[in-house]
């Protein structure tokens, strides 16, 4: 008298399930996980290490873009932060890791 719900209907087991077809079933998230290691993960830390280098190559005189967008020229160094001017006489004080990019000489000039 149920309406709603249909009656399930069990299906012959397949006679053998280990055979040849175990490791064809593999092929497919094998190949999953490869193409997200070589799509994600890897350029990932390629960006990491480039982004690494980059804060440990910082030195005094460098013009930085940091990741909240403001621009300036570094005017010290210390382990784990720098001190940025953003105008004559205005220092703003922000993580080693915050800098985004070292600009080419002369680019605030421009600006």
């Amino acid at each position: 008298m149920n309406f709603f719900i249909n009656d399930a209907w069990a299906e012959a087991a397949p006679a053998a399930a280990a055979g040849p077809n175990g490791l064809a079933g593999l092929i497919f998230p094998i190949g999953l996980i490869l193409i997200l290691y070589f799509f994600m993960i890897r350029p990932q830390v390629k960006r990491q290490k480039a982004h690494r280098a980059l804060v440990e190559s910082l030195k005094k005189g460098d013009e930085v873009q940091t990741m909240g967008g403001l621009m300036g020229k570094i005017t010290e160094v210390g382990e784990n932060f720098v001190k940025v001017e953003v105008a004559d006489g205005m220092e703003v004080t922000v993580r080693r890791s915050a800098v985004e990019a070292v600009m080419p000489k002369g680019t605030l000039k421009e600006l």
